[in-house]
């Protein structure tokens, strides 16, 4: 039970990181601006539909914010955090 509240509390933080650096490249505009909306709106969406999917078949609260988890730092990677 510890690991979930860890896993989820860090999946907040790194989640916090990711809005800070996606608001910055927002604020500055341009294509990349532009680029990086759509690709928001379309990770959320793909992102929850994965976790439908998975609890579906069965998946525990662990293994959804595990992914989740993943998720999320491959976005701090990719946004340069």
């Amino acid at each position: 039970m510890f690991k979930l509240f860890f896993d989820t509390a860090m999946l907040a933080a790194d989640s916090q990181r990711v809005i800070a650096l996606r608001m910055m490249k927002l604020a500055a505009g341009g294509k990349a601006a532009e680029t990086e909306a759509r690709r928001m709106v379309s990770e959320k969406m793909e992102a929850a539909a994965d976790a439908a999917t998975a609890m579906a078949f069965g998946a525990s609260p662990g293994d959804i914010v595990k992914d989740y988890r993943r998720r999320v730092r491959a976005n701090v990677k990719r946004l340069g955090g």
